[in-house]
Formats: C-alpha cells, structure tokens, sequence
C-alpha cells in the first residue's frame, strides 16, 4: 500500500483552502485518510500554513511520498530538512549538536523571511494609502480652485449685469445734418 502526504480540497468556488493528509494513494482527492497532519490557506498573503511538524516527519521518516504541492509545503515548514539531517545523524556524518545547530539557524533564517515579507506587505499598504490620500487631496485642490475660478467669473459676470443696470443706457447724439445747397439748374 502506498501512502501519500497530499492536500485535500475544501472550501468554496474560487476560495479554496486545503487539509495535508496522508492518505492511501488509491483513495480519491477528498476520500478517505489515514490522518490528517495539518492545514494550508493560500488566500491569506502570506499562505497560513498549520502543521502538526512531529507527525508529519514521522510520517516521512517511515516513506510516505509527498506530492509536489506537499513537499513544497513540507520544504517550506523545514520537515524535509530535518529528515535530512536526522538521516545525517543516523549515517554518522554529522553529529546531533551540528545538525541541531544547522536547524535553529535555518529555521532562524525562514522566521526572519516570514516576518520580513509580512512587515513589507504591511508597509506597502500603509504606503498605498498615503499615495491614495495625496492624490485624493491633490484632486481636491484642484476641484476647489476649479470651483473657485467659476464663482469668481459668475461674481465679475454679476457685477457687470448690475453695473450696466444701474447706469441707463446712453445713446450716442444724432449727427447734426448740415444744409446742402443746390446748384442752379442750367438751361
């Protein structure tokens, strides 16, 4: 019987999250599992990953296969590391104290990672919304003086109507017709 770590799919349309299982490799995606050994959300940013790390390296060690999808997780959360190492041990390449050594440093390493990338997406909203409002305060301005400019022509357009209102309208004198004199008719 092959087992498999997979991922078993939940959740609605378009807004799936999964549960890591280790299952037979002939049940179907979303049957029966043997146990389940944690959760992966990849709607949140960054993904949330839940994973109970003991079993799930027990369940490496004794040679269940991961799927792409799960090994890339189990990667991420550094099971497949600590196989690794462990296996190091085993074989006597290294000792317990180097491997423990060389796993708190990695795992140092991928937490300073994780809290970069959330303080970076958490600074590039604050950032977004900085830009927003100077923009919006910028369309604002411009919207004022746009408004300001109109009622400053509709005030001189006013002013200009009650100016020629109150002083009537002169009209300009008729020219003075001078006589014209004819010329004698001659015969």
């Amino acid at each position: 019987m092959a087992v498999k770590i997979r991922l078993q799919r939940h959740g609605k349309k378009n807004f799936a999250f999964f549960h890591i299982v280790v299952a037979d490799s002939r049940s179907p995606r979303d049957g029966r599992y043997i146990e389940q050994i944690g959760s992966y959300n990849p709607n949140t940013n960054p993904a949330t990953i839940v994973l109970n790390f003991e079993k799930a390296l027990a369940w490496v060690k004794v040679g269940a296969e991961p799927t792409l999808t799960a090994r890339r997780i189990l990667s991420y959360e550094g099971v497949l590391l600590r196989n690794h190492l462990d296996g190091g041990v085993a074989k006597g390449a290294l000792t317990q104290e180097q491997a423990d050594a060389k796993w708190n440093a990695w795992k140092a390493q991928q937490d300073a990672k994780v809290e970069a990338k959330k303080s970076g997406i958490k600074t590039a909203a604050i950032e977004a919304k900085k830009a927003a409002k100077a923009e919006e305060s910028k369309v604002n301005a411009a919207r004022a003086e746009a408004i300001a400019k109109k009622a400053a022509e509709l005030a001189a357009k006013e002013a200009a109507e009650a100016a020629a209102a109150e002083a009537p309208a002169e009209e300009a004198p008729a020219e003075a017709e001078a006589p014209v004199e004819e010329a004698p008719a001659e015969a």
